[in-house]
């Protein structure tokens, strides 16, 4: 009598490798759907923060969290023309000074692109061949420093001298000279009327930049002086 073998079941359902095979495809699925879903919310959100901007000018009507930190146009229009306004009060206010001590002859006030602009000969400041302030400049640029303590603006004096050439134990030539005499204001201003040192530049331009030609002794005299210039915040220092 001869056994039957027994017949091999198949298993039921899906193979074993479909069960991972469809969880990874549903799960490629759901991660499409979801950057699709991202996707939308974003375009969605982009068009109606494009569509506020359109309507309503929000970073003029407050450029900042922070009070002042970035001001709009139209303050910054406001701010540019009180700057412009004072300088061109002070620049009366010295020529008045200048007008009232009968020191037109020595000194001038006068505006340009680079600021209020103080002219002063040698002769009220200096000796010649001398850098030290004379006492009797003192009353003149104390009155310069209450203007001047007044506005936060950088001050830049500059010293000129004439071509005749000098040479002696202090001034090896005159770029020493003018240099010396620009810091002698400054040192003044700064020590006496307390004014930030921060706030100055000094220079010494010898004889580069006369006013006149250096042709007879008058014109000598005139390009003999200091400038003291108020600058002006929108104008581009010489480097």
């Amino acid at each position: 009598m001869t056994r039957r073998r027994p017949s091999k079941k198949k298993p039921a359902g899906a193979p074993k490798w479909m069960v991972t095979f469809s969880d990874l495809v549903t799960l490629i699925l759901v991660f499409f759907i979801l950057l699709f879903s991202m996707s939308q919310i974003d375009i969605v959100k982009f068009k109606a923060i494009a569509h506020s901007f359109k309507q309503t000018p929000l970073f003029e009507q407050n450029s900042s969290i922070v009070p002042g930190e970035y001001p709009s146009e139209e303050m910054k229009e406001d701010l540019g023309e009180k700057k412009e306004d004072s300088l061109d009060q002070l620049a009366k206010d010295v020529q008045e000074y200048l007008e009232k001590n009968n020191l037109e002859k020595v000194a001038t006030a006068t505006r340009n692109e680079r600021g209020v602009v103080l002219v002063l000969q040698e002769q009220i400041l200096f000796e010649t061949g001398d850098a030290v302030v004379v006492p009797e400049a003192y009353p003149f640029l104390q009155k310069i420093g209450k203007l001047l303590k007044t506005m936060p603006n950088m001050i830049k004096v500059e010293g000129h001298t004439d071509s005749r050439p000098i040479r002696n134990s202090y001034y090896p030539s005159n770029w020493e000279l003018s240099s010396a005499r620009a810091s002698s204001v400054i040192r003044y201003l700064s020590e006496h009327q307390n004014i930030d040192e921060d706030r100055f530049i000094a220079v010494g331009y010898s004889d580069t930049r006369p006013l006149v030609p250096d042709t007879s002794s008058e014109n000598m005299q005139k390009n003999r002086r200091v400038e003291i210039i108020i600058t002006d915040p929108k104008y581009k220092q010489d480097k």
